[in-house]
C-alpha cells in the first residue's frame, strides 16, 4: 500500500517573527509570523527547523540586551513560555530542531533556557555540552498516523568551535559533522522506512558538475548525500533557497533565510519501496498569525522605540552603495566601521567588510541605521601581524576581483558560489595599498604604505579585525597564526553605537585607502 507524509522545513529564521526587515517600519513578506499559518497539524506532517533561529535580528538583539527580571517580564503571561524565539516554535508546532552555529552566540545558559521551554525536540548528534546541561539527542524515531517509522537526525557544522568564544567552546565537546551524520545513520537505516538528516550546513560542489567549490569541511552537504545514504537531507547556514533536487543518493534542499519561505516537501512511498519527492519553495505570504503578532506586540513595541532612539550627527550621510561600486572606489560606510575599531582598539590598521545587504547611515542616525548596517554579533582582536602575512591578507581580499573578456571588472566565482559572499571582501584603514586586477590572483598587491613608507615585510604592526575574520575561514588562514595583543569583547554595533553618542558630530574619514587598477587593453 502507498503511503505519503509532508515536511516543513525553515532553517536560519534569524529571529525574524515578525513581518519587516527593520530596516524601515513597512510589511513584507517576511518573518514567521506570515508562515505558520500555513503549517498543517496532522498526524502526516513533520515540522522542522534547521538553526540558527536565537540570533540576527534587531528584535532578538534587544531582547538579548535586557536584564533577566525585564526578559520575564515581557512573556510572563504566555502559555507559549517567556522565551520569545521558544514560545513563537512551539506555537508553530515545532515537532524537530537541530541547533545553528549562531545558537551558541549567547552562550549556554541562553541556550538552556531557549531548549527547557521549548516542545520540540532537538536533536544534535555532534556536539554535546560536556555537563549535560542541555537536553540534546542524536537521533529520534517517529512513527506517523500511517504507520511510517521515520528516523530524523542532527547535526550542526562543527566550524562552531573555530567562530565560538572559547569560553563556550571548552564547555561542548564537537566532533565532524560528517562522520556523525554517518555514525547515526548506520543505527538508523535499519529501524525505519524513511531516514532524515537535519544538516545545519550548506553545499560545497557545484550541482551539476559535483566540483568542489571551497576549500575546508565547514559545509559537507554534498559530501553527506554522495556517501552516506539519508532518504532526505535538509540543509541550511549558506542562505541559499533551493526548493529541492536530488545528488548522489539523497533528495535534498535549502530554505531561504529570515523566514523569507519554508520548504514543503511531499514524500510518497510506494508499496515496492521507491521514493517520490515533489518539493517547492513555499513562500512568506499569508496573513500573519493574529496570535503571534499580539502575543509579542509589547516587545516588538518596545523594540521599534529604542530602534527609532536618535544616536547623533554624522557630518554627511553614508548611504548604501552597490558593493562591486564600493570595491573599485572605496566605501565611505566600511571607513566609518574601520574609524570606531581603530578608536576602540589603538591598532595602526583595520579591517573590516560590508554584509550581503545593508542599510546606510542617514546624517542623523538612529539605532535601526546602526543595527540594520552592522549586522552581525562581532567582537574585536588586536593581532600583531608581520608585514609580509598583512600582503597575503589583502592578496587574499583581492581576489573578489575577476577580469571578463571584455575588460571589465566582475566578481569571481569563489566569493560568488555556492552562495554570494560580499562579506569575506575587506576594507583597510591605515595603510595605503594598491590592487592591479590585471596580475593573477596572488600577486595583484603592488603597494601598501604606512605612514607613507611602504610596509618592511619583517616588521610587525598592529592590526584590528572582528572575530569572524580572526576564525580564518574563507581562505584567511594566516589570520589565525599571528600572536593576539588584546581581545576586545565589546560588540562592534555597541562600539558604534557609544562612538555616535561620544561625539557631536562625527567627522567622516573620506579618505581613500585602496586603489584599484583596472584591467590593461592588450
Amino acid at each position: 500500500m502507498d503511503k505519503q507524509f509532508h515536511i516543513r522545513f525553515t532553517s536560519d529564521t534569524h529571529g525574524y517573527l515578525y513581518p519587516t526587515n527593520f530596516a524601515d517600519t513597512e510589511y513584507r513578506e517576511i518573518g514567521l509570523f506570515r508562515l505558520i499559518p500555513e503549517f498543517p497539524h496532522d498526524g502526516n506532517t513533520l515540522i522542522l527547523d534547521g538553526g540558527d533561529t536565537l540570533q540576527g535580528s534587531p528584535l532578538t538583539n534587544f531582547y538579548h540586551r535586557l536584564d533577566k527580571s525585564e526578559k520575564l517580564h515581557q512573556l510572563s503571561s504566555n502559555p507559549y513560555g517567556t522565551h520569545p524565539i521558544a514560545a513563537v516554535m512551539n506555537l508553530a508546532g515545532y515537532q524537530y530542531i537541530t541547533l545553528g552555529n549562531h545558537d551558541f552566540n549567547y552562550g549556554l545558559e541562553e541556550l538552556e533556557t531557549y531548549l527547557g521551554q521549548l516542545q520540540a525536540t532537538c536533536l544534535l548528534a555532534n556536539i554535546r555540552d560536556r555537563a549535560h546541561r542541555l537536553p540534546l539527542k542524536p537521533y529520534a524515531i517517529h512513527t506517523l498516523e500511517n504507520g511510517l517509522r521515520i528516523g530524523l537526525a542532527g547535526v550542526c557544522t562543527h566550524y562552531v568551535r573555530v567562530w565560538e568564544h572559547p569560553e563556550t567552546t571548552a564547555k561542548l565537546e564537537i566532533e565532524d559533522a560528517f562522520e556523525s551524520a554517518r555514525d547515526v545513520y548506520a543505527k538508523l537505516r535499519d529501524q525505519c522506512d524513511f531516514t532524515i538528516l537535519i544538516y545545519h550546513g550548506g553545499y560545497e560542489c557545484d550541482f551539476e558538475t559535483h566540483r568542489r567549490l571551497t576549500d575546508g569541511t565547514e559545509n559537507q552537504a554534498c559530501q553527506i548525500c554522495e556517501s552516506i545514504g539519508y532518504d532526505l537531507v535538509l540543509t541550511g547556514h549558506q542562505h541559499i533557497a533551493q526548493a529541492g533536487f536530488t545528488y548522489g543518493k539523497s533528495y535534498t534542499v535549502q530554505p531561504p533565510y529570515r523566514a523569507d519561505g519554508a520548504c514543503a516537501i511531499d514524500v510518497l512511498i510506494r508499496e515496492d519501496g521507491q521514493r517520490t519527492f515533489s518539493s517547492r519553495i513555499l513562500p512568506a505570504n499569508c496573513p500573519p498569525s493574529e496570535t503571534g503578532m499580539n502575543m509579542f506586540r509589547p516587545l516588538a513595541d518596545k523594540t521599534e522605540a529604542w530602534l527609532d532612539t536618535p544616536a547623533g550627527f554624522l557630518n554627511q550621510p553614508l548611504p548604501y552603495v552597490p558593493h562591486m561600486e564600493a570595491a573599485l572606489h572605496h566605501s565611505l560606510v566600511a571607513n566609518f566601521i574601520n574609524t570606531v575599531q581603530l578608536d576602540v582598539s589603538g591598532a595602526q590598521i583595520s579591517a573590516c567588510a560590508l554584509p550581503n545587504e545593508y542599510k546606510g547611515f542617514t546624517a542623523s542616525p538612529t539605532i535601526r541605521d546602526i543595527v540594520s548596517t552592522y549586522i552581525y554579533s562581532n567582537t574585536l582582536f588586536v593581532l600583531s601581524i608581520s608585514g609580509a602575512d598583512l600582503k597575503s591578507y589583502i592578496e587574499r581580499t583581492a581576489m573578489y576581483f575577476d577580469p571578463e573578456p571584455d575588460g571589465t571588472i566582475g566578481f569571481s566565482d569563489e566569493f560568488m558560489r555556492p552562495k554570494v559572499q560580499h562579506y569575506n571582501y575587506d576594507y583597510f584603514s591605515g595603510i595605503d595599498y594598491t590592487i592591479d586586477v590585471s596580475r593573477p590572483a596572488g600577486s595583484r598587491v603592488t603597494r601598501i604604505d604606512i605612514d607613507g613608507h611602504p610596509i618592511d615585510p619583517d616588521a610587525r604592526y598592529s592590526l584590528c579585525i572582528n572575530s569572524y575574520r580572526h576564525s580564518g575561514t574563507a581562505g584567511y588562514s594566516m589570520l589565525p597564526k599571528q600572536p593576539v595583543i588584546t581581545e576586545i569583547l565589546t560588540d562592534v554595533a555597541d562600539a558604534i553605537i557609544e562612538y555616535i553618542l561620544k561625539h557631536n558630530t562625527v567627522i567622516i574619514d573620506t579618505h581613500r585607502y585602496s586603489t584599484i587598477l583596472p584591467m590593461r587593453k592588450s
